[in-house]
Protein backbone atom coordinates (compact mmCIF):
# COMPACT_ATOMS: atom_id res chain seq x y z
CA UNK A 1 0.00 0.00 0.00
CA UNK A 2 1.32 3.44 -0.96
CA UNK A 3 0.72 6.28 1.49
CA UNK A 4 0.63 9.79 0.07
CA UNK A 5 2.27 12.45 2.25
CA UNK A 6 0.11 15.54 2.56
CA UNK A 7 1.95 18.84 2.51
CA UNK A 8 0.66 20.51 5.65
CA UNK A 9 1.64 23.71 7.42
CA UNK A 10 1.61 23.17 11.18
CA UNK A 11 1.98 25.63 14.06
CA UNK A 12 2.42 24.11 17.50
CA UNK A 13 1.98 26.32 20.58
CA UNK A 14 4.00 29.21 19.15
CA UNK A 15 4.61 32.40 21.12
CA UNK A 16 6.51 35.59 20.29
CA UNK A 17 7.28 38.64 22.40
CA UNK A 18 8.39 42.02 21.06
CA UNK A 19 10.33 43.82 23.83
CA UNK A 20 7.89 43.30 26.74
CA UNK A 21 4.75 42.91 24.65
CA UNK A 22 3.39 39.42 23.97
CA UNK A 23 2.31 39.63 20.32
CA UNK A 24 1.60 35.94 19.62
CA UNK A 25 0.41 33.86 22.54
CA UNK A 26 0.31 30.04 22.35
CA UNK A 27 -1.06 29.73 18.81
CA UNK A 28 -1.65 26.31 17.22
CA UNK A 29 -3.32 25.28 13.96
CA UNK A 30 -2.77 23.31 10.75
CA UNK A 31 -3.45 24.23 7.11
CA UNK A 32 -3.59 21.66 4.33
CA UNK A 33 -2.07 22.07 0.89
CA UNK A 34 -4.07 24.24 -1.50
CA UNK A 35 -6.26 25.85 1.15
CA UNK A 36 -7.06 29.56 1.12
CA UNK A 37 -7.21 30.77 4.71
CA UNK A 38 -8.05 34.28 5.91
CA UNK A 39 -6.70 35.67 9.17
CA UNK A 40 -8.91 38.46 10.52
CA UNK A 41 -9.04 40.49 13.71
CA UNK A 42 -8.82 44.03 15.03
CA UNK A 43 -5.72 46.15 14.40
CA UNK A 44 -2.81 45.06 16.58
CA UNK A 45 -4.16 41.55 17.20
CA UNK A 46 -1.06 39.89 15.71
CA UNK A 47 -2.10 39.11 12.10
CA UNK A 48 0.99 40.57 10.40
CA UNK A 49 3.37 39.17 13.02
CA UNK A 50 1.89 35.71 12.53
CA UNK A 51 2.70 35.81 8.81
CA UNK A 52 6.25 37.01 9.51
CA UNK A 53 6.79 34.13 11.94
CA UNK A 54 5.54 31.61 9.38
CA UNK A 55 7.91 33.10 6.82
CA UNK A 56 10.82 32.90 9.26
CA UNK A 57 11.51 36.61 9.74
CA UNK A 58 11.51 36.32 13.55
CA UNK A 59 12.67 33.72 16.05
CA UNK A 60 10.00 32.08 18.19
CA UNK A 61 10.04 32.37 21.97
CA UNK A 62 8.60 28.86 22.11
CA UNK A 63 6.76 26.36 19.97
CA UNK A 64 7.47 25.18 16.43
CA UNK A 65 6.41 25.82 12.84
CA UNK A 66 6.83 23.13 10.19
CA UNK A 67 5.80 22.32 6.64
CA UNK A 68 5.50 18.71 5.59
CA UNK A 69 7.35 17.79 8.78
CA UNK A 70 10.31 20.07 8.07
CA UNK A 71 10.92 22.93 10.53
CA UNK A 72 10.63 26.56 9.46
CA UNK A 73 13.31 28.43 11.38
CA UNK A 74 14.09 32.10 12.03
CA UNK A 75 17.16 34.32 11.51
CA UNK A 76 19.18 32.57 14.26
CA UNK A 77 19.40 29.62 11.89
CA UNK A 78 19.28 31.25 8.45
CA UNK A 79 21.31 34.22 7.22
CA UNK A 80 18.59 34.86 4.63
CA UNK A 81 15.13 34.30 6.14
CA UNK A 82 12.42 32.29 4.48
CA UNK A 83 12.41 29.14 2.34
CA UNK A 84 12.31 28.71 -1.43
CA UNK A 85 8.79 27.29 -1.29
CA UNK A 86 7.35 30.25 0.71
CA UNK A 87 6.74 33.77 -0.58
CA UNK A 88 5.65 36.70 1.56
CA UNK A 89 4.08 39.93 0.31
CA UNK A 90 4.49 42.66 2.91
CA UNK A 91 2.61 45.95 2.98
CA UNK A 92 5.68 47.91 1.79
CA UNK A 93 5.91 45.97 -1.57
CA UNK A 94 9.76 46.16 -1.73
CA UNK A 95 9.90 46.89 -5.47
CA UNK A 96 13.03 48.22 -7.19
CA UNK A 97 12.00 51.75 -8.23
CA UNK A 98 14.42 52.33 -11.11
CA UNK A 99 13.69 49.24 -13.18
CA UNK A 100 10.57 48.46 -15.19
CA UNK A 101 7.49 46.55 -14.14
CA UNK A 102 8.45 43.50 -16.22
CA UNK A 103 11.99 43.56 -14.81
CA UNK A 104 10.61 43.65 -11.26
CA UNK A 105 8.32 40.69 -11.92
CA UNK A 106 11.09 38.67 -13.58
CA UNK A 107 13.81 39.61 -11.10
CA UNK A 108 14.19 36.10 -9.66
CA UNK A 109 13.41 34.13 -12.83
CA UNK A 110 16.24 32.36 -14.65
CA UNK A 111 17.66 33.95 -17.80
CA UNK A 112 18.65 30.60 -19.28
CA UNK A 113 15.32 30.13 -21.05
CA UNK A 114 14.45 33.68 -22.05
CA UNK A 115 11.32 32.77 -24.00
CA UNK A 116 9.88 30.93 -20.98
CA UNK A 117 10.77 33.84 -18.74
CA UNK A 118 9.07 36.31 -21.07
CA UNK A 119 5.93 34.15 -21.28
CA UNK A 120 5.80 33.78 -17.48
CA UNK A 121 6.09 37.54 -16.95
CA UNK A 122 3.38 38.15 -19.55
CA UNK A 123 1.05 35.62 -17.88
CA UNK A 124 1.44 37.23 -14.46
CA UNK A 125 1.06 40.82 -15.70
CA UNK A 126 -2.14 39.81 -17.48
CA UNK A 127 -3.48 38.28 -14.25
CA UNK A 128 -2.89 41.50 -12.27
CA UNK A 129 -3.99 43.67 -15.24
CA UNK A 130 -0.66 45.47 -15.58
CA UNK A 131 0.31 44.45 -19.12
CA UNK A 132 0.04 48.03 -20.40
CA UNK A 133 2.63 49.14 -17.82
CA UNK A 134 5.25 46.47 -18.57
CA UNK A 135 7.91 48.99 -19.69
CA UNK A 136 7.14 51.62 -17.03
CA UNK A 137 9.58 52.09 -14.15
CA UNK A 138 8.12 51.16 -10.78
CA UNK A 139 8.74 54.63 -9.31
CA UNK A 140 6.14 56.11 -11.67
CA UNK A 141 3.35 53.79 -10.55
CA UNK A 142 0.58 54.58 -8.07
CA UNK A 143 0.43 52.71 -4.77
CA UNK A 144 -2.26 50.37 -6.06
CA UNK A 145 -0.30 49.63 -9.24
CA UNK A 146 2.83 48.89 -7.22
CA UNK A 147 0.82 46.51 -5.07
CA UNK A 148 -0.35 44.61 -8.15
CA UNK A 149 3.21 44.35 -9.49
CA UNK A 150 4.46 43.12 -6.12
CA UNK A 151 1.76 40.45 -6.13
CA UNK A 152 2.84 39.26 -9.58
CA UNK A 153 6.47 39.13 -8.44
CA UNK A 154 5.85 36.87 -5.42
CA UNK A 155 3.99 34.46 -7.72
CA UNK A 156 6.73 34.37 -10.36
CA UNK A 157 8.48 31.27 -8.97
CA UNK A 158 5.15 29.65 -8.08
CA UNK A 159 5.56 29.04 -4.33
CA UNK A 160 3.90 26.25 -2.39
CA UNK A 161 2.87 28.69 0.35
CA UNK A 162 1.88 32.31 -0.26
CA UNK A 163 1.58 34.76 2.65
CA UNK A 164 -0.30 37.98 1.85
CA UNK A 165 -0.50 40.92 4.26
CA UNK A 166 -3.40 43.22 3.28
CA UNK A 167 -2.66 42.60 -0.44
CA UNK A 168 -5.52 44.75 -1.77
CA UNK A 169 -5.32 47.67 0.68
CA UNK A 170 -4.30 50.29 -1.91
CA UNK A 171 -6.25 48.97 -4.87
CA UNK A 172 -9.50 50.68 -5.86
CA UNK A 173 -12.73 48.68 -5.72
CA UNK A 174 -13.07 48.49 -9.51
CA UNK A 175 -9.72 46.71 -9.84
CA UNK A 176 -9.87 44.89 -6.51
CA UNK A 177 -12.86 42.69 -7.34
CA UNK A 178 -11.41 41.46 -10.64
CA UNK A 179 -7.96 40.98 -9.13
CA UNK A 180 -9.32 38.92 -6.25
CA UNK A 181 -11.21 36.65 -8.66
CA UNK A 182 -8.15 36.21 -10.89
CA UNK A 183 -5.76 35.61 -8.01
CA UNK A 184 -7.77 33.10 -6.00
CA UNK A 185 -8.79 31.19 -9.12
CA UNK A 186 -5.10 30.95 -10.02
CA UNK A 187 -4.13 29.81 -6.51
CA UNK A 188 -6.76 27.04 -6.49
CA UNK A 189 -5.77 25.93 -9.97
CA UNK A 190 -2.10 25.66 -8.94
CA UNK A 191 -2.93 24.24 -5.47
CA UNK A 192 -0.93 27.00 -3.77
CA UNK A 193 -1.60 27.29 -0.04
CA UNK A 194 -2.51 30.90 0.74
CA UNK A 195 -2.81 32.70 4.07
CA UNK A 196 -4.13 36.24 3.80
CA UNK A 197 -4.11 38.67 6.72
CA UNK A 198 -6.93 41.11 6.04
CA UNK A 199 -9.37 43.57 7.58
CA UNK A 200 -11.76 43.12 4.64
CA UNK A 201 -14.42 40.49 5.37
CA UNK A 202 -14.96 40.02 1.61
CA UNK A 203 -11.57 38.32 1.42
CA UNK A 204 -12.68 35.85 4.08
CA UNK A 205 -16.24 35.19 2.92
CA UNK A 206 -15.79 35.16 -0.86
CA UNK A 207 -12.46 33.44 -1.35
CA UNK A 208 -11.28 31.65 1.80
CA UNK A 209 -12.44 28.18 2.76
CA UNK A 210 -11.39 28.74 6.36
CA UNK A 211 -11.10 31.81 8.57
CA UNK A 212 -8.84 32.23 11.58
CA UNK A 213 -9.93 34.94 14.03
CA UNK A 214 -7.30 36.53 16.26
CA UNK A 215 -7.65 38.68 19.36
CA UNK A 216 -4.83 39.89 21.61
CA UNK A 217 -2.34 37.54 19.97
CA UNK A 218 -4.46 34.42 20.38
CA UNK A 219 -6.58 32.39 17.97
CA UNK A 220 -10.14 32.68 19.25
CA UNK A 221 -11.83 30.86 16.36
CA UNK A 222 -10.88 28.69 13.37
CA UNK A 223 -13.57 27.20 11.18
CA UNK A 224 -15.12 27.32 7.75
CA UNK A 225 -15.65 30.93 6.68
CA UNK A 226 -19.40 30.44 6.16
CA UNK A 227 -19.73 28.71 9.53
CA UNK A 228 -17.99 31.52 11.40
CA UNK A 229 -20.12 34.15 9.67
CA UNK A 230 -23.45 32.36 10.17
CA UNK A 231 -22.71 31.20 13.73
CA UNK A 232 -20.29 33.70 15.29
CA UNK A 233 -19.29 32.54 18.80
CA UNK A 234 -19.31 36.06 20.23
CA UNK A 235 -19.92 39.75 19.53
CA UNK A 236 -16.24 40.47 18.77
CA UNK A 237 -16.14 37.91 15.96
CA UNK A 238 -19.51 38.93 14.52
CA UNK A 239 -18.51 42.61 14.49
CA UNK A 240 -15.54 41.84 12.21
CA UNK A 241 -18.07 41.20 9.43
CA UNK A 242 -19.91 44.51 9.93
CA UNK A 243 -22.62 45.91 12.17
CA UNK A 244 -24.35 43.44 14.47
CA UNK A 245 -27.08 43.49 17.11
CA UNK A 246 -27.07 41.65 20.42
CA UNK A 247 -30.67 40.77 21.35
CA UNK A 248 -32.32 38.45 23.83
CA UNK A 249 -34.71 35.67 22.83
CA UNK A 250 -37.40 37.45 24.84
CA UNK A 251 -36.91 40.71 22.89
CA UNK A 252 -37.20 38.77 19.63
CA UNK A 253 -40.38 37.05 20.76
CA UNK A 254 -38.80 33.60 20.49
CA UNK A 255 -38.90 32.72 24.18
CA UNK A 256 -40.54 35.32 26.42
CA UNK A 257 -38.97 33.84 29.55
CA UNK A 258 -35.38 33.70 28.24
CA UNK A 259 -32.62 36.26 28.73
CA UNK A 260 -30.31 34.31 26.43
CA UNK A 261 -28.60 36.61 23.93
CA UNK A 262 -28.16 35.93 20.21
CA UNK A 263 -26.32 37.92 17.57
CA UNK A 264 -28.38 39.29 14.70
CA UNK A 265 -27.01 40.91 11.52
CA UNK A 266 -28.87 43.91 10.04
CA UNK A 267 -30.16 41.91 7.05
CA UNK A 268 -31.87 39.48 9.45
CA UNK A 269 -34.29 42.13 10.69
CA UNK A 270 -37.25 43.39 8.65
CA UNK A 271 -39.86 46.07 9.13
CA UNK A 272 -43.29 44.53 9.77
CA UNK A 273 -46.70 45.81 10.77
CA UNK A 274 -46.78 43.96 14.08
CA UNK A 275 -43.13 43.37 14.89
CA UNK A 276 -41.76 42.52 18.32
CA UNK A 277 -39.08 45.25 18.35
CA UNK A 278 -40.49 48.76 18.54
CA UNK A 279 -37.84 51.34 17.66
CA UNK A 280 -37.34 54.96 16.62
CA UNK A 281 -35.48 55.63 13.35
CA UNK A 282 -32.36 57.75 13.74
CA UNK A 283 -30.44 57.72 10.41
CA UNK A 284 -30.57 56.08 6.96
CA UNK A 285 -27.38 55.25 5.03
CA UNK A 286 -27.56 54.48 1.30
CA UNK A 287 -25.69 51.23 0.49
CA UNK A 288 -26.57 50.79 -3.18
CA UNK A 289 -29.20 48.05 -3.29
CA UNK A 290 -30.45 48.80 0.24
CA UNK A 291 -30.29 51.24 3.13
CA UNK A 292 -28.62 50.60 6.46
CA UNK A 293 -30.91 52.06 9.10
CA UNK A 294 -29.92 52.96 12.64
CA UNK A 295 -32.68 53.14 15.21
CA UNK A 296 -33.05 53.58 18.95
CA UNK A 297 -34.29 50.51 20.81
CA UNK A 298 -34.38 50.54 24.62
CA UNK A 299 -31.91 53.45 24.76
CA UNK A 300 -29.34 51.78 22.52
CA UNK A 301 -28.52 51.64 18.81
CA UNK A 302 -30.11 49.01 16.60
CA UNK A 303 -29.08 48.24 12.99
CA UNK A 304 -31.28 46.86 10.24
CA UNK A 305 -31.60 46.93 6.45
CA UNK A 306 -34.49 48.32 4.41
CA UNK A 307 -35.25 48.72 0.72
CA UNK A 308 -35.80 52.49 1.06
CA UNK A 309 -34.73 55.28 3.39
CA UNK A 310 -36.82 56.04 6.45
CA UNK A 311 -37.46 59.43 8.02
CA UNK A 312 -35.62 60.28 11.21
CA UNK A 313 -37.97 60.02 14.21
CA UNK A 314 -40.25 57.52 12.47
CA UNK A 315 -41.65 54.79 14.73
CA UNK A 316 -41.25 51.29 13.28
CA UNK A 317 -41.55 47.69 14.42
CA UNK A 318 -39.16 44.90 13.47
CA UNK A 319 -39.21 41.12 13.35
CA UNK A 320 -36.53 38.49 12.79
CA UNK A 321 -36.44 37.25 9.20
CA UNK A 322 -37.72 33.68 8.95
Amino acid sequence: MVFQITNMLELKNISFTYIDNVVIDDVSFTISKGQNVAVIGESGCGKSTLLKLIYGLYDLDKGAISYNGNPILGPKYHLIPGADYIKYLAQDFDLMPYISVEENVGKFLSNIYKDKKKARISELLEMVEMTAFAKVKAKFLSGGQQQRVALARVLALEPEILLLDEPFSQIDSFRKNALRRNLFHYLKEKQITCIIATHDSTDALSFSEETIVMQNGRVVAKDGSKTIYKNPPNLYIASLFGEVNSLTLAQLGIDTASDKTILVYPHQLKVTANGVLNALVKHSYFKGNHYLITAIFKNRLLFFEHHSDLDSGMEISLSLQS
